[in-house]
C-alpha cells in the first residue's frame, strides 16, 4: 500500500509531462515540476498533507518565478499571423480618408479595407500609409 500514492504523484508527473509535450504551452510543465517533488516527497515517506502541500507551492514557484522567462525565450521567433501581421505595414489609399465624413479605403496586398486617419487629418488618394492599429473591420492608418 505504500507504493500506491509515489506512483499517483509518478502518473501525474508523467501525464503533466506529456500534455506539455503534446500542447507546447507552456502550461503544464509547472505542475510536472510539482508532481515530481511531490513523487520525491511520498518515496521520503512524507504525509499526504505535506506531499500535496509541497505539490501546490513548488508548481506555483515554478509557474510564477520562471514562466515569464521561459515564455519570452520560446515566444521569441514566434511568427505574427492574420491582423497582427498587417500592422506595421505600407499601403495605398484608394478612397480619400476622411474621419469626418466617415470615408477612406486602402489597398493592401490586392485587398480592399475600410481606413480611417489615426489623427483624422484628411488623407488623400494615392498617398502612402502605414497601418498602426485594426479596430474592427477598418484599419486605422497614418500617412507616410
Amino acid at each position: 500500500m505504500d507504493f500506491i500514492i509515489p506512483m499517483v504523484w509518478l502518473a501525474a508527473f508523467i501525464i503533466f509531462l506529456l500534455y506539455e509535450i503534446i500542447t507546447l504551452g507552456l502550461t503544464s510543465i509547472w505542475f510536472a515540476g510539482g508532481a515530481l517533488a511531490a513523487f520525491i516527497v511520498a518515496l521520503c515517506k512524507g504525509n499526504l498533507f505535506i506531499q500535496i502541500f509541497v505539490f501546490l507551492i513548488v508548481s506555483f514557484a515554478l509557474l510564477f518565478t520562471l514562466r515569464p522567462f521561459a515564455s519570452k525565450y520560446f515566444n521569441k521567433s514566434r511568427q505574427k499571423t492574420n491582423l497582427d501581421a498587417i500592422i506595421g505595414r505600407q499601403a495605398v489609399v484608394i478612397k480619400e480618408i476622411d474621419n469626418l465624413k466617415g470615408t477612406g479605403e486602402i489597398s493592401l496586398s490586392g485587398q480592399i479595407w475600410t481606413a480611417r486617419s489615426e489623427d483624422d487629418n484628411v488623407i488623400e488618394e494615392h498617398a502612402k500609409v502605414e497601418i498602426v492599429l485594426i479596430e474592427g473591420v477598418k484599419a486605422i492608418v497614418k500617412k507616410l
